[in-house]
């Protein structure tokens, strides 16, 4: 296959992920069947695992969170760790969210993450996310739904009654952000077309919607931008991006050396969950890893975690051409120039010199540009699961990320030649024989 070809079907596996991936939970069931399709084999939390050198396995929690590792030949005693997170800032449906006003069937939301709310109004609006039903003989299911087509939109208010909308008006959350789902609808008719939905997509006669997580999406499509493709427009590329890009790494690699990969879930509010990267989702896989192939007790785990090392896998702010003073002068990521090592002197982001330069030498091995992020000094700064990892776990760690546009708003832009680039560094990583400097 020639590179363009390369190049081409990876953007293509690529804005597939994206489209079939609506939701954390979606997101999290693809990676699953990208990676048994690869040979791994599932495990159970609640089991007890027996694992053998030299095979690969994945475990999920919450069916939103997942970790995917393949085990040396001999023991283990060092392991190469990306992370990357499953959710995206989104409008979520309220526990009982149906609103009928002015003759129409409104949707209550509730902000998930740090949203930007403008670029929702006038978007057509699926539905997506993880329902639980009683089904007809009595049992509970918990079934994904990804209603496709435009059911819904928050149309904006006309430029003639709000004169200064162009201005900066302030949005309400509570009185503004209501999706118009049906015109003449009523509360009945939300738990009517949820039973109609999950049966058209799963052929399942429902008895009781018990309860759900659900939250809205723009089903425009993802699509290659610019006079030569050189940008990808797309929604939750922060940090579907990240996790694709984490996969692709990881299943092109050459499987000598313990190797992991975590998608967590709940970082855009914080990281605080079960399968959240401060919840001890991670810390649990690695003592049961520990435990079957590496040195025994406390002492063992220590020594495991200070011979590893975590890539923490978040996107990065590219400098935007209309907005270049909101960078520093000298640390602006460009485009399809490389991916971007992520500083932050009050521990925002978890790099330090030494991981730095761990990276910065895998990017050279890998034939890859690198490009260094940091935020102007009278201007705050965001995080990841980076300083979160490293704080739990006490894991050296450093925090990388292809840059982008839009940050948070329902439709995110990258350039096409970057996640080709970081999946080699990545690659690299897992493959890399020591992971010290002397």
């Amino acid at each position: 296959m020639s590179d363009h070809a390369a190049d081409k079907a990876l953007e293509d596996r690529l804005i597939d992920f994206l489209q079939r991936s609506p939701s954390p939970w979606h997101a999290t069931a693809n990676l699953v069947t990208r990676l048994e399709a690869a040979g791994y084999r599932p495990l159970k939390e609640t089991d007890s695992w027996k694992l053998s050198a030299g095979e690969k396995y994945y475990v999920t929690r919450n069916d939103s969170a997942l970790i995917a590792f393949q085990l040396p030949a001999s023991s283990l005693e060092t392991l190469r760790m990306v992370g990357a997170h499953t959710d995206s800032p989104a409008l979520r449906l309220k526990p009982q969210p149906a609103i009928v006003n002015k003759g129409w069937l409104q949707l209550g939301v509730q902000v998930y993450g740090g949203a930007l709310l403008a670029p929702w109004f006038d978007r057509d609006l699926g539905l997506a996310g993880r329902v639980h039903v009683r089904r007809a003989d009595g049992k509970l299911q918990a079934v994904l739904l990804n209603v496709r087509e435009p059911i819904a939109i928050i149309p904006s208010l006309a430029i003639h009654m709000d004169r200064e909308a162009n201005n900066g008006r302030p949005l309400n959350a509570q009185t503004q952000m209501a999706p118009l789902l049906m015109q003449g609808g009523d509360a009945p008719d939300l738990d009517r077309l949820l039973k109609r939905w999950i049966e058209r997509e799963h052929g399942l006669e429902v008895a009781d919607i018990v309860d759900f997580e659900l939250g809205f999406y723009d089903v425009q499509p993802p699509s290659r931008v610019g006079v030569g493709g050189e940008m990808l427009a797309s929604a939750r590329l922060d940090n579907l991006l990240s996790c694709f890009i984490g996969i692709e790494a990881l299943l092109a690699s050459d499987g000598r050396q313990g190797a992991l990969f975590v998608a967590n879930d709940h970082e855009e509010v914080g990281s605080a969950s079960a399968c959240g990267a401060q919840g001890p989702f991670l810390a649990d896989v690695l003592r049961r890893l520990n435990a079957a192939l590496g040195e025994a007790g406390d002492e063992g785990f220590v020594r495991l975690i200070q011979r590893s090392l975590m890539i923490s896998c978040d996107n990065a702010h590219a400098v935007h051409p209309n907005f270049a003073d909101k960078h520093d002068a000298n640390h602006g990521p460009a485009l399809n120039a490389g991916p971007v090592i992520k500083v932050n002197a009050s521990q925002r982001y978890a790099t330090n010199s030494t991981t730095a330069a761990l990276f910065h030498d895998m990017c050279r091995e890998a034939d890859v540009p690198v490009q260094q992020f940091v935020t102007r000094a009278d201007m705050g700064c965001g995080s990841t699961i980076g300083p979160i990892t490293a704080t739990e776990l006490g894991v050296p760690t450093i925090d990388v990320g292809v840059p982008q546009f839009g940050m948070h708003s329902i439709r995110e832009t990258a350039g096409t030649r970057d996640p080709a680039y970081l999946i080699r560094a990545l690659t690299v990583f897992f493959n890399r024989d020591s992971l010290s400097i002397e």
